[in-house]
């Protein structure tokens, strides 16, 4: 699958010695974006006019005037439809532009499912016009960098990024209770560290030294599903990406995942989706290369 490298996107001359891009959202700029691909950095869409489809993921989202979709880097994306009359900015980074880190500290809290929420943001006029507005500054900075400027930029992008988290935030708050808040957090971080090897919702509970039955009260509250089905919705998001976007073999992604075999892999599969391996490949495919 191809990788969208920032340091190869190169525009201008000054491009090489700089972690950011922002240039108009048109017709011909989407066009690397057609086709499934991964990027190295953050890439931000903002639609002024015209509708764009874009596939996500396992998700498809239809961006229309004032909406903004960030894609993370590693995500698996591509645009599947555009109108003839798309227009607007885009503005790409590096991740360590932004220092993400941050995100892992002070802004843990809203560290909630964040990428799946900023794929797709709906902006009031006054909020759009606002973002527009730090876009066209970023842009500016772009076009004519200086070493002040581009610091100026870094601070620009910053502050988009956290307006947006902070709204997103705002649409999809975490639980009230800062207790359950936290407990919740730490689940969602394990389980994506873990979840090849881990996966019974008692090894979660012991290590965050609760019990199933609370842990279970937590995830139901939050994202209105149990703890075993949260462990197992991300072991199915993984398989998914390795049927579709790998070319390992049933039996690789067995092993890689921590299935005893091929025909656990697809029991699996089976009692959660009700159709085999090879079944949900063929679907996956007809998503992407229709």
């Amino acid at each position: 699958m191809k990788r969208l490298e920032i340091k190869k996107n190169i525009q201008k001359p000054e491009d090489q010695n700089l972690s950011f891009r922002a240039f108009d959202l048109s017709l011909s700029s989407l066009e690397n974006y057609l086709l499934p691909h991964k990027k190295d950095h953050f890439c931000i869409m903002m639609l002024e006019s015209g509708e764009i489809e874009i596939q996500i993921e396992d998700q498809k989202f239809k961006l229309s005037s004032g909406k903004i979709s960030i894609i993370f880097p590693e995500q698996i994306s591509s645009v599947t439809s555009t109108s003839f009359d798309v227009s607007g900015k885009i503005i790409l980074f590096e991740e360590v532009l932004f220092c993400s880190d941050i995100l892992k500290n002070e802004l843990l809290s809203y560290n909630v499912d964040l990428a799946t929420h900023l794929n797709c943001v709906f902006l009031s006029p006054s909020e759009f016009e606002q973002s527009k507005k730090l876009a066209i500054d970023i842009e500016n900075v772009y076009l004519n960098p200086s070493l002040v400027r581009k610091e100026q930029a870094r601070f620009y992008i910053k502050i988009y990024l956290l307006g947006l988290i902070e709204l997103v935030h705002g649409q999809h708050p975490v639980l009230q209770h800062e207790t359950d808040k936290t407990l919740y957090i730490r689940f969602k971080k394990m389980l994506n560290e873990r979840y090849k090897n881990e996966r019974t919702v008692q090894y979660y509970a012991s290590k965050l030294a609760i019990t199933t039955k609370k842990l279970n009260n937590i995830t139901k509250k939050h994202c209105d599903e149990t703890a075993i089905n949260a462990i197992h919705n991300r072991i199915l998001q993984e398989i998914k990406r390795l049927l579709l976007f790998s070319d390992l073999s049933h039996k690789q992604i067995s092993m890689e995942l921590g299935f005893s075999s091929p025909s656990a892999l697809n029991k699996f599969v089976k009692t959660k989706l009700k159709e085999t391996p090879t079944e949900l490949q063929e679907e996956l495919a007809q998503i992407y290369n229709r």
